[in-house]
């Protein structure tokens, strides 16, 4: 008898424990409860989620995501609107860099951010805050986008790290922002015959690859302001003006397509072409004109200074050309470059005229026996292979000292037909022969001359070719 009341007693014991225990437990999981829902409240703006305690929140959000767009409902294999009007597409471009233009290759290399607007009814969600919804490229493969392709492109590809960068923004009333960022090389038709004075006008093209003007059209957004351009510098060329223009591509086996432009003109600087063409091939030129100050019998000397400005202008000549394409028309700099090789080339010829004619005229002395007996013939030739004018005895050119004038021109026999003419005036009638005469027997005449003909008719072509090509 007193071993059941002792179990009884025990039994009891223990329910109270139990109870007691219970309670403090649901008690402390109640204010842990209550603590993260304050914590929650204060994190997320007042909405608790208690879902989220329990499963994974981005697994839940992009199952939300697919039912709220309804992308499993609909082909979006097709475009928005199928069977009826045209799809109205808008694009802005918003240019990063330039990053290259090769004059070789003709193709200039961009990096753009490049937008398109458009509705599809389609992914239209209800929201009560009207709020968008933005997604990563992983939702751009399941639905529909405008399939805008670079028209005479080269190569082109999307940056993808560290993820690809493309965006995807949806409305709630279905309109979408989809935009990526895309580096591009495309062709450049350039001109190079004024180059390196020239102005270059290349555009990208842009053009819906599928879908003709029946199907898609394609629109600047905001017009003129569609297209947006941060500071750019360039090595060579300054960017004159960026603008937007559209227009229509006809191929005779689908239709007519939009197609929108991104024009910019770019001009060359010219610094760094007066700097390494255009200033040491005007010093070379000038440096063959020195050959004329220097004694027509000093071979030596003034043979090796023209040889050297020849081979100088070669050398400046194939530089140029061989950073060119080959062009099958003349540019500017080719005709300045072989402007100039031909004054110096010139300058080689002159001399040689001139050897020739102190050659030919101290023959024709020694023919005529003028050479003293006293002359020391191989001390003059031991210095360059020609006599010397102060070692030849020279006879004063009698039809000239009639006149007032006596000097070394020619000899006697060689004085000019003189007739009698109106009144006192006298004419001379100068034979083809005797004005050749004239200058071989007077050979050092041609230096004189050129002193000035080559620099006067050097400045005069600097002056014609920088007034229309500048």
């Amino acid at each position: 008898m007193k071993a059941d009341v002792l179990t009884c007693l025990a039994l009891a014991a223990a329910s109270l424990v139990a109870v007691v225990t219970g309670g403090r437990s649901s008690g402390r999981r109640r204010h842990k409860e209550v603590f993260l829902g304050e914590k929650s409240k204060f994190q997320f703006g007042g909405r608790t989620d208690y879902k989220l305690k329990r499963q994974d929140s981005t697994k839940t959000l992009l199952i939300k995501s697919e039912q709220l767009l309804r992308i499993e409902e609909h082909d979006f294999a097709m475009r928005p609107g199928f069977g009826g009007a045209a799809i109205p597409v808008g694009i802005d471009v918003q240019v990063e860099s330039i990053d290259s233009i090769s004059e070789v290759n003709m193709d200039f290399t961009m990096t753009l951010y490049l937008r398109h607007y458009w509705k599809d009814e389609r992914l239209a969600f209800p929201s009560q805050n009207n709020q968008s919804r933005t997604f990563d490229s992983r939702l751009v493969k399941k639905i529909w986008v405008p399939d805008v392709f670079f028209v005479h492109s080269k190569r082109s590809f999307i940056h993808d790290t560290t993820m690809e960068n493309i965006m995807l923004r949806v409305y709630p009333d279905g309109k979408i922002l989809y935009s990526v960022r895309v580096t591009v090389t495309a062709l450049c038709s350039m001109d190079f015959s004024s180059f390196p004075l020239d102005t270059q006008n290349c555009s990208l093209e842009l053009e819906s690859y599928a879908y003709n003007e029946n199907d898609l059209m394609l629109y600047w957004k905001n017009g003129n302001d569609s297209l947006r351009t941060d500071e750019i510098v360039l090595s060579q060329f300054f960017i004159k003006h960026f603008h937007a223009s559209s227009g229509l591509a006809f191929y005779s086996s689908t239709g007519w397509y939009n197609r929108l432009f991104i024009n910019f003109i770019l001009r060359r600087h010219i610094f760094f072409f007066m700097l390494q063409t255009y200033f040491p091939t005007m010093l070379m030129v000038v440096l063959s004109w020195v050959s004329f100050w220097i004694d027509r019998r000093a071979v030596p000397a003034r043979v090796s200074l023209g040889i050297t400005t020849v081979l100088t202008m070669s050398t400046i000549i194939t530089g140029v050309s061989s950073s060119m394409p080959q062009v099958s028309y003349v540019k500017a700099v080719d005709i300045y470059l072989w402007t100039s090789f031909l004054f110096v080339f010139l300058s080689v010829i002159e001399y040689a005229a001139v050897n020739y004619c102190t050659t030919l005229e101290e023959m024709r002395k020694m023919k005529r026996g003028k050479i003293p007996s006293t002359f020391n013939a191989s001390q003059a030739m031991a210095y360059d292979g020609c006599f010397h004018d102060n070692d030849v005895e020279l006879t004063p050119f009698s039809g000239l000292a009639s006149t007032g004038t006596s000097g070394p021109l020619t000899t006697p026999t060689q004085a000019p037909d003189i007739r009698p003419t109106e009144g006192t005036r006298l004419r001379r009638q100068w034979s083809l022969r005797q004005n050749v005469d004239l200058f071989v027997s007077n050979s050092y005449m041609i230096d004189s001359y050129s002193r000035v003909a080559f620099p006067m008719s050097y400045l005069l072509f600097n002056i014609v070719y920088w007034s229309l090509y500048s």
